[in-house]
């Protein structure tokens, strides 16, 4: 008897009968244990970054007068550490574990999982190291400077080619659901870092975007959104599709509904970024293109967590008795929550009263520690016992890891949501007269009890996390672990026979290069229709002939700015609102920002927007100002940054910056990197001698003086009308 596949080759039935004969092999448990380890420290390393930055914004005195330790440093720490190292290794070790089983085969390499392991903890540690020396490229989420972000394009490289090369030579035909989210983060997340990477080296630890202002938003947020879509989502949507089956014993709800979740949910979530932008310099189509996809997100989105939860029809008996399950059932009904309030938050009456203000905060804490917080815990408290051949130490902690974990969530997210309202009435109303009521620190102040109450929240949060440490430790200890889980399996047949008619997905699901092929096209064509039109066309981005180069001690000021991580808690982006335009000036306009690489219109309003600071005080104010906030404005809680009196600017690089600035198309005269040095001490010497007659003294080198001249040029080059209010 002969059978005939889809290439025409014929074999006979006595060849197929030897090809499928069993095979045995091992699973690699090694690498899984790595990384689940890892998990576990650099979840709770990040975790305590983040406590210390809330408790910084009601106790002030906790930056401790030190630059790596104030909230601008530690905060882009604590997002890095907690997405990249706790979800990162979250991810790494659900993946090796489920893949392998998945594929029935062991990973491909095990010397490129050990290489993929340690370059990305190096990473991590680097990252950590560098941001915390005021290293960073000012965007959030992606702050990284270049060097590292090489080293993570070629980690990231290791485990694609391995996660391929173990799929390709699987004993599996299809490719399980899981293996699809699996195959978009990587093409995906690749894609995403090398087009919002591309970046103008200085130093070896310092750089400039590629992109300036509108377009550096655009792209940077085309990032951001989709870091938090292809980063935080899609991979833990495949841990999901295998774990909370196997932690049920019950097949996945709706195999139709997953191709229907998968396809949607990576073309449309590609498209969203621009609603981070809203009421900003970025073109209008470009915003309203953003509120469209936004809102379209939530059938995919809802569509996966329904496919979740249905998965346990029947089933809740066992969520009852088992803490994995009530992990993965909060989890999946945060990422239902978080997907439905995405799209809430893009529409533009709801994202006037959100955006810069704690709701957004509260959005993406309910993500984080809701969704991937307890999704991974669940992971863990499934992998820890199998792979050491043992039963979870005490189910009993874990439920009360579980229930304490929750209330942490509930204790930080409601103050966040009610500071948000409260943030943005306050800012927006005004009195009888027609003035604004409150000036910007009264709010700063009012809201000092929620700050309190949300590190209250993640205290509580933690604890659980360390109940669950000693519960795995014990785990850990009263188990024997197995490296190499041996297995038995069938060799993925030369010729697959097929019987009646096959469903279209399958053909692509035997397909794991088409499958990653189309993904890419899915996911570029959003990005490649917003950005053309708006890097093309000139008319996105009017000029403005009044917007001037940065002076080269302007521009030094700039970078101190960007390393002391400021666009953390100020924005630079002034909305053409009534109460924004009473506060800060003339509403922002896109050619203002054209010389700026990076942008830094900033995301979160713990302080004033800064767009049109300039001139507004004199020297001395800023001067004592950064010296100790609370001399000039009693209550606040900003930082106080006492080393800036003392460092001095390195003028050796001065013309490097300069030289690098009209590579990236800044209109410098041609030479002038030869004269910057010169224009900035003339600069220098100016605000120095206004200082000392103020009995200020401090030297005309020093970096204060930079970031004052800094602070003196934002938002000059245009007019401001004189009836505003000081913030």
């Amino acid at each position: 008897m002969l059978t005939q596949d889809s290439n025409e080759t014929l074999i006979s039935e006595e060849e197929q009968l030897k090809a499928i004969a069993p095979q045995r092999f091992y699973y690699d448990n090694k690498t899984v244990q790595l990384f689940a380890y890892a998990t576990i420290f650099w979840g709770a390393v990040g975790m305590l970054a983040g406590l210390l930055a809330a408790l910084q914004l009601y106790f002030p005195a906790l930056n401790f007068d030190y630059a790596p330790t104030t909230f601008g440093r530690v905060r882009p720490v604590h997002t890095n550490a907690v997405i990249f190292a706790f979800v990162g290794n979250g991810i790494f070790m659900g993946v090796y574990y489920s893949l392998q089983r998945l594929c029935k085969t062991r990973m491909y390499s095990d010397i490129l999982s050990r290489v993929h392991f340690w370059g990305w903890q190096l990473i991590i540690v680097t990252a950590a190291i560098t941001l915390l020396m005021g290293a960073t490229t000012g965007k959030e989420y992606a702050e990284l400077e270049w060097p590292i972000d090489i080293a993570i394009t070629l980690v990231w490289l290791v485990f694609g080619y391995n996660m391929f090369a173990t799929i390709i030579k699987r004993r599996e035909s299809h490719l399980y659901v899981a293996i699809w989210f699996y195959i978009a983060t990587w093409v995906t997340v690749a894609m995403l870092h090398i087009v919002n990477s591309f970046e103008m080296p200085v130093t070896f630890l310092k750089s400039y975007s590629w992109y300036a202002g509108v377009q550096d938003a655009l792209v940077q947020w085309w990032y951001g959104h989709n870091a938090v879509a292809f980063f935080l989502t899609t991979p833990y949507l495949g841990l999901m599709y295998y774990f909370l089956p196997k932690a049920a014993n019950r097949p996945v709800y709706s195999y139709r509904l997953s191709i229907i979740h998968f396809w949607s949910l990576i073309f449309i979530y590609i498209w969203a970024g621009p609603h981070h932008l809203l009421y900003t310099a970025l073109p209008d189509w470009a915003q309203s293109l953003g509120v469209v996809f936004s809102v379209m997100l939530i059938a995919p989105s809802w569509g996966g967590m329904l496919n979740g939860l249905f998965t346990l029809r029947g089933a809740w008996d066992k969520v009852r008795e088992n803490p994995v399950l009530k992990f993965m059932v909060v989890a999946i009904t945060a990422y239902g929550m978080a997907t439905f309030e995405g799209p809430l938050l893009s529409l533009k009456n709801v994202n006037a009263i959100s955006h810069f203000t704690d709701w957004t905060i509260a959005h993406v804490h309910v993500g984080a520690l809701g969704w991937n917080g307890f999704l991974t815990f669940g992971v863990l408290y499934w992998i820890i016992p199998r792979i050491f051949n043992t039963q979870l130490y005490s189910k009993k902690l874990a439920n009360n890891h579980f229930w304490i974990g929750t209330i942490g969530i509930l204790l930080y997210a409601l103050p966040m949501y009610w500071a948000g309202f409260t943030q943005s009435t306050m800012w927006k109303t005004f009195t009888e007269e027609g003035q604004l009521k409150y000036q910007f620190l009264e709010t700063v102040q009012y809201l000092k009890p929620f700050y309190a109450l949300r590190g209250l929240g993640g205290s509580i949060y933690l604890v659980g996390v360390f109940i669950m440490v000693y519960n795995l430790y014990k785990t850990v200890k009263a188990g024997s672990f197995v490296a190499n889980e041996a297995a038995e399996a069938a060799p993925l047949p030369k010729v697959v026979a097929t019987h009646g008619k096959e469903h279209w997905h399958r053909w692509i699901e035997k397909r794991p290069v088409q499958m990653l092929v189309f993904s890419l096209i899915a996911v570029a064509i959003g990005g490649i229709l917003e950005m053309v039109p708006t890097f093309l066309i000139k008319s996105n981005v009017p000029t403005i002939e009044a917007v001037k180069p940065y002076t080269p001690l302007e521009l030094e000021g700039r970078d101190i700015y960007v390393r002391e991580g400021c666009y953390t808690c100020h924005s630079q982006m002034i909305r053409p609102f009534r109460d924004e335009v009473a506060r800060y000036g003339e509403y922002s306009k896109a050619g203002e920002f054209v010389y700026d690489h990076p942008f830094q219109w900033g995301s979160k309003r713990t302080g004033p927007d800064l767009a049109r600071i300039g001139g507004k005080y004199p020297d001395s104010w800023h001067y004592n100002h950064m010296l100790d906030p609370r001399i000039m404005s009693p209550g606040s809680i900003m930082p106080s940054y006492p080393w800036l009196f003392d460092d001095v600017v390195d003028s050796a690089v001065t013309p490097a910056k300069i030289r690098a600035m009209m590579k990236l198309g800044v209109p410098y005269p041609e030479g002038y990197d030869k004269l910057a040095t010169r224009d900035m001490k003339i600069q220098a010497q100016a605000i120095q001698a206004g200082l000392k007659k103020e009995k200020l003294p401090v030297a005309a080198n020093s970096e204060i003086i930079a970031l004052i001249a800094y602070m003196q040029r934002m938002g000059t080059d245009i007019k401001v009308p004189e009836t505003v209010s000081k913030p």
